[in-house]
């Protein structure tokens, strides 16, 4: 199907883009899908409520489900819709009426970990979400953490990787794409990458025993997708962080570790390489090295930046046919993987919901 598509179109399916409307599209919303091509979209809070106010109020669920659909009959080729909904401090949805699953350390059992991914997918499924960006497979190893913390499973490959095996299942089974996030480990940094490049000097032996653990798993489990971290990793690439990274991207994940599957980055408007590279040229970068689809959430000037720079590079030939096309195939595949489903309001406040968030509730205490 990929070589049905223009090189424009061809491009912009590398795109996934953030838009600012409120349970409706706005002319970012319309840029992105119509004149850009994007390839996927990103719910944030914003396009779901007033996120001021806390707790996160509940959604209109109609309204969200009108959204999405209408943003899937403006695209030419079917949509990747991706969101953050963890579980715990990182949600998109809020706590209602999506399980309101604490941080995902609370959860004590394999079987919570399954039922959270399990009810979430089927709740983002109905809604006209078809992507999680999660489970998280990074090791909270370090205290001083700021970005990771809670949101990991444990602070041991043994503690993370059953649950997060559990979760990959979960979503499989609600018919969404998860996400293992973020390669090659986010856990062991005391620095957060929305604001500053953390360095990680492990050795190779080090990120091998403990920080690939999990992804190593994950993969061999059938991940579909999984995210990138903006750290440098000096064993394996003194000058570019994992997400611009061929040694990282290629060499470890795709050639050591074997994954076929989607390669995402992480938000390219966060500073750890927006304000060393530029947005528009990290996302080359990142596509060069072996990324399939670059986020940029935020700004449609950068947004378009970006495009027009895909686009310029694929036409001088810095961005290979080869490599814009095997990157197409791999989103076209991604999507080929997931199918729209009725909006079923049961999910999001009846008795199968409440089913799954007492059992939650009880396997998953309140972290303080």
């Amino acid at each position: 199907m990929s070589l049905t598509l223009s090189l424009e179109e061809r491009v912009g399916q590398l795109c996934c883009f953030g838009w600012h409307g409120r349970t409706c599209l706005d002319e970012q919303a319309r840029v992105c899908v119509q004149e850009l091509h994007a390839g996927a979209m990103v719910v944030m809070g914003r396009n779901l409520h007033d996120t001021t106010q806390r707790p996160l109020p509940q959604i209109d669920a109609p309204a969200v489900r009108a959204m999405l659909d209408a943003l899937q009959a403006l695209a030419k080729t079917p949509l990747l819709i991706a969101t953050d909904q963890e579980g715990g401090r990182v949600a998109r949805f809020g706590t209602a009426p999506f399980t309101p699953a604490p941080a995902a350390a609370a959860l004590e059992s394999t079987e919570a970990a399954y039922a959270s991914a399990l009810q979430t997918g089927r709740e983002l499924a109905t809604v006209g979400v078809n992507m999680n960006f999660a489970p998280v497979a990074d090791i909270n190893s370090n205290p001083e953490n700021p970005v990771i913390g809670d949101r990991s499973f444990g602070t041991t490959p043994e503690a993370v990787t059953p649950k997060l095996l559990a979760q990959l299942q979960g979503y499989t089974d609600s018919g969404i794409l998860s996400c293992l996030k973020h390669f090659p480990g986010h856990g062991d940094t005391s620095t957060d990458s929305h604001f500053l490049l953390p360095t990680l000097p492990h050795t190779l032996a080090t990120l091998e025993a403990r920080e690939l653990a999990p992804f190593r798993a994950g993969i061999a489990a059938g991940a579909p997708a999984v995210m990138t971290a903006h750290i440098l990793f000096p064993a394996l690439d003194t000058a570019l962080p994992a997400t611009m990274s061929p040694a990282i991207l290629t060499g470890l994940l795709r050639e050591t570790l074997g994954f076929q599957g989607l390669i995402v980055t992480d938000c390219l408007e966060m500073r750890a390489v927006a304000d060393h590279w530029g947005t528009a040229q990290a996302a080359l970068a990142a596509v060069k090295a072996g990324a399939d689809l670059v986020l940029v959430c935020h700004t449609l000037e950068r947004q378009r930046e970006t495009y027009e720079t895909l686009l310029a590079a694929a036409r001088s030939g810095e961005l290979s046919e080869a490599r814009l096309n095997e990157a197409v195939t791999r989103v076209l595949a991604a999507k080929a993987r997931v199918t729209s489903v009725p909006f079923d309001p049961t999910l999001l406040g009846g008795t199968q919901h409440a089913t799954a968030a007492t059992t939650l509730g009880s396997e998953a205490p309140r972290l303080s």
